[in-house]
């Protein structure tokens, strides 16, 4: 794992798997104790005591980054940025949800993710959205409250529309409708964690930017958040269990803190 250049966190993780893997199979009889036992001596490896390389930590990306990729995705996807960065949802939230995941008859509508990535844990995940992501959030709100809202076959037909009204030749009937019958690749439903970030990734090629992802939008929300409201505001929006994580995304300060040794140091 190490010659693949994999990160000490990542190989961490990995061998943590593994030893998951054997712990079940001895669980069922399938590998004699002694095989999961051994392997309760392997140890993760730990930071300054090995050759492999360190994984690079995930900071807040400049809004003008984010603002520059905004012509070159659809309005679906500059939706769900918009979302991230108003409520510090996880990328995972923000592409399932849907009309019955929502509360929105009070002045803060709530999101109740179906899925999220602490449910194993029995914890309840709520997202409250304010005016501005309401906002965002409104033109999409369907009938079909089982419908997700946020659909890359909807942004296909609207790209469709634009581009047909945008034509400046007479439309021939022969030509009023081009699609293909039967295409080998449909627009899906609903994105993913991972076509959206895809998404993201090209619109910053196109917009001659550094590239950055959805992840970070979380940390730009936390930052923020801790900067004006603390760290424990942080945590409780972010959904986190422990303010230890919440450090870990939101940046410290410097100016607050260069203020407070102004007057005690």
């Amino acid at each position: 794992m190490i010659e693949t250049d994999l990160c000490r966190n990542v190989v961490n993780r990995h061998v943590l798997r593994i030893k998951q893997l054997f712990k079940w199979a001895t669980q069922n009889e399938l590998l004699p104790p002694s095989a999961y036992h051994g392997l309760q001596a392997v140890t993760g490896l730990r930071k300054g005591r090995t050759e492999v390389r360190e994984s690079t930590p995930v900071r807040p990306v400049p809004d003008e980054h984010v603002d520059a990729a905004r012509p070159h995705v659809s309005r679906q996807v500059w939706a769900m940025i918009e979302l991230q960065r108003l409520t510090g949802m996880r990328s995972g939230e923000v592409v399932l949800m849907r009309g019955r995941d929502l509360d929105t008859t009070g002045s803060i509508w709530l999101y109740r993710p179906e899925s999220h990535k602490t449910e194993h844990h029995g914890h309840e995940r709520m997202v409250e959205l304010g005016p501005r992501a309401q906002a965002s959030l409104g033109p999409f709100l369907k009938t079909d409250v089982d419908s997700v809202l946020f659909s890359p076959r909807d942004s296909a037909a609207e790209q469709r529309i634009e581009r047909r009204r945008k034509r400046k030749s007479k439309v021939q009937p022969s030509q009023q409708d081009r699609t293909k019958q039967n295409p080998k690749r449909k627009p899906g439903d609903r994105y993913t964690a991972d076509s959206y970030r895809r998404a993201i990734a090209r619109a910053c090629e196109l917009a001659k930017v550094p590239h950055w992802h959805p992840h970070q939008l979380r940390h730009n929300y936390a930052t923020r958040i801790r900067k004006e409201f603390g760290v424990e505001a942080a945590r409780i929006l972010l959904g986190h269990r422990s303010t230890a994580v919440t450090e870990l995304y939101a940046e410290i300060d410097r100016g607050r803190v260069r203020d407070f040794v102004a007057k005690v140091g």
